[in-house]
């Protein structure tokens, strides 16, 4: 799907998240994130490389993305998101595609992300690929 660019437009300006309807985004459409306190949100934006797709018309964030980094050797890609009213118009792919040209630009060697489903799709076209040795990831969870 090729996305109407006169419509929408990818933004890495961290000044133009509104970090209230990033919560909104995510506590109301994302499984996720369900239950994920403002605060919490607040401080995944502070600690985070963040993204936005909006709608040109009124300047909304449509679209979300954040990226935990430290610059120069490994990223995670989290909490991408696209507003239900606006999905369908290629909008995580011009997400996906504006960050992964960032972190290109920074020379991050690799970057990870957790796919299901449909979004599985998307990234597999733009290059992601399985982790080599999965048996050799480890996870640690609190709480």
């Amino acid at each position: 799907m090729v996305t109407d660019e006169s419509q929408y437009e990818f933004s890495a300006d961290a000044g133009r998240i509104d970090p209230a309807r990033v919560h909104a985004l995510l506590t109301e459409h994302a499984y996720w994130a369900a239950g994920r306190s403002r605060e919490v949100q607040d401080a995944a934006i502070a600690g985070s490389r963040n993204y936005g797709v909006y709608a040109r018309d009124a300047g909304t964030l449509v679209a979300y993305a954040r990226v935990v980094t430290d610059g120069a050797t490994f990223a995670w890609l989290a909490d991408v998101v696209v507003d239900p009213a606006h999905r369908r118009r290629g909008l995580a792919r011009l997400l996906a595609e504006g960050i992964t040209a960032e972190l290109d630009r920074l020379g991050v060697a690799r970057t990870l992300l957790r796919a299901s489903g449909e979004g599985r799709a998307l990234y597999e076209d733009l290059g992601w690929k399985s982790v080599d040795e999965p048996d050799a990831w480890m996870a640690r969870y609190h709480g």
